[in-house]
């Protein structure tokens, strides 16, 4: 094919595409303001003054569209973001945020471990505060000295006070003075009137020592511990013979102190002042040292 040929066919070709180009070009500017195509007659009398009732301002019809058209591009637009001055931070009152849950929990954990000490501490004192009248901790009266032989013969040897949580048990007259080698002034008092007050606690552990009435001795059930009708220790753990109370005799009116001033420890290991041994089979097993 000769070049004349070609050009002959793509001249043709090139115009027509051109005139496609101008026409969608022209479509879209139409479509974008959003004119439209209108008739002859419709184009003249849209060339004339329309006045809006609203404001009383006098526009063409073009006139109205391209503002309507504006106004709806206007609002697609995204809005512009004014930039403002910062604002200086001023922290928030605590009264007004109120308390977060850290503090909440703090405070709470604080809290109770204030009310355990208290406690605690009340608790301490209590027990360690002189006690009244009446009770153990206290300066007691037991009774007379012809009642309390009488209870400690009718117990079979062994007399229980138990508000002064106390054994009283006979003293011989006999072992007087291998007692005075012994023990103290404040033990003698009731000693030389023929009775012992003994504390039931076991020096051991503090178990209540119970009497044995086959062996007439006290025996300790926790661990085996043994002691003579006096409290002397005779066998098992425990460091000291049993403890006793401080007595006064008033007249013929005995008065334990259970207090502290009036607990006085226990003889030591070996002392046996009455020589007595078991007078029948024990109640719990050990034997004498």
């Amino acid at each position: 094919m000769s070049a004349i040929t070609v050009l002959t066919i793509a001249i043709p070709v090139l115009v027509v595409a051109a005139g496609v180009l101008l026409f969608a070009a022209a479509r879209r500017r139409d479509t974008g303001a959003a004119t439209g195509m209108m008739s002859h007659e419709t184009a003249r009398r849209d060339r004339g003054p329309v006045s809006l009732d609203d404001d009383g301002v006098t526009m063409s019809g073009r006139e109205v569209e391209r503002a309507a058209v504006l106004a709806r591009r206007e609002e697609s637009l995204p809005a512009v973001r004014v930039e403002e001055a910062p604002v200086e931070w001023v922290p928030p009152d605590e009264e007004t945020l109120g308390v977060t849950r850290r503090q909440f929990f703090n405070r709470s954990i604080v809290t109770l471990v204030a009310f355990s000490s208290v406690g605690l501490g009340g608790a301490m004192l209590a027990q360690l505060w002189p006690s009244g009248t009446g009770g153990f901790g206290a300066k007691i009266r037991v009774g007379s000295l012809d009642d309390i032989k009488k209870a400690i013969a009718d117990g079979d040897g062994f007399a229980y006070y138990p508000e002064a949580r106390m054994w009283v048990t006979a003293y011989p007259s006999e072992a007087l003075p291998k007692a005075e080698a012994v023990y103290s002034e404040p033990e003698l008092v009731a000693m030389k009137e023929g009775i012992v007050t003994l504390w039931q606690k076991c020096p051991h552990l503090g178990c209540r020592v119970p009497a044995c009435l086959s062996s007439q001795w006290f025996e300790c059930p926790c661990h085996g511990s043994q002691y003579n009708q006096v409290g002397e220790k005779r066998g098992g753990p425990a460091p000291r013979g049993m403890d006793r109370f401080a007595a006064t005799i008033d007249g013929d009116v005995v008065t334990v102190d259970t207090g502290t001033s009036g607990q006085i420890q226990g003889p030591p290991i070996g002392t046996n002042t009455t020589g007595q041994e078991a007078e029948g089979p024990h109640c719990v097993g050990g034997g004498s040292e």
